[in-house]
């Protein structure tokens, strides 16, 4: 018995089926490394934005700090450096500060905090660039008498609008304000 060789009809061809096929699997992972790189530039631009905002936190806290360090070391005058007491919401950002003529240390202390909050601390090019956006100083006493120091600036996204009115109403909405604060008692005696 002779075999017929069989043979294909030249429509159907085993290569012609598999053609292509190797750039569309090309194709769907370029599409997939792309979609992975745009979100990790992203998380790259949100961590940029967190780390600057954690900058200013620090910055403000450390002005915060530094203001309630010089309020106890003037004890004697602190109610000179009531600044809410004066009629003066805020200094810092759009303010001009000029010594009172209360006391020379707390006259000195406020303009040298007042120029912190500019950014004297740091120049480049001939502009002071060592502080937070909008950086505005508060100093008021409270219901029992202790003095709150507090340090606004604007934040970079929103968040939860804070409690303390420092700076209130200069940085657009509300939940783009930052406020940080302590707090200095002084013991009656």
């Amino acid at each position: 018995m002779v075999r017929k060789e069989q043979r294909r009809p030249p429509s159907m061809k085993p290569r012609t089926l598999e053609q292509g096929v190797g750039l569309i699997e090309i194709l769907i992972s370029l599409l997939v490394i792309a979609i992975g790189l745009l979100g990790m530039a992203a998380l790259q631009g949100r961590a940029q934005q967190s780390e600057f905002e954690s900058l200013q936190r620090a910055q403000a806290l450390i002005l915060a700090d530094d203001m309630a360090n010089r309020l106890r070391a003037n004890r004697v005058a602190r109610a000179c450096y009531d600044l809410d007491a004066k009629g003066i919401p805020d200094i810092g950002t759009d303010t001009t500060y000029t010594a009172s003529g209360c006391n020379a240390t707390a006259d000195a202390d406020l303009v040298a905090w007042h120029s912190a909050l500019l950014g004297a601390a740091e120049v480049a090019g001939g502009q002071n660039v060592g502080t937070m956006i909008g950086a505005r100083g508060c100093i008021r006493t409270d219901a029992a008498g202790d003095f709150v120091v507090s340090v606004a600036w604007q934040g970079m996204t929103e968040t939860v609008a804070p409690a303390d009115t420092c700076g209130q109403g200069f940085y657009g909405t509300e939940e783009n304000r930052r406020v940080v604060s302590t707090v200095v008692s002084f013991a009656t005696l």
